[in-house]
């Protein structure tokens, strides 16, 4: 399994739209997109920080989504 990339949160927002996801909605910074094929896959990205997403913080995001670190770097 390759180590978890180093991404800032748009450019975890551009790979997730780049996989099928959607934007649902957003509340202040919060931003929640959907997979359009399987609503139950969804991610919570906060778009408040142009700093890198923490690792324990992208690794919840991506249980949550249902995405290995290998789809995302292939994106």
């Amino acid at each position: 399994m390759p180590p978890l990339p180093r991404l800032s949160a748009t450019e975890l927002k551009a790979k997730l739209l780049r996989m099928d996801f959607v934007i649902d909605r957003q509340k202040g910074s919060h931003l929640v997109l959907r997979h359009q094929d399987d609503p139950s896959r969804f991610a919570v990205v906060a778009m408040h920080s142009e700093g890198i997403v923490p690792p324990g913080t992208l690794k919840a995001i991506l249980t949550t989504a249902r995405v290995t670190a290998e789809e995302l770097s292939k994106t």
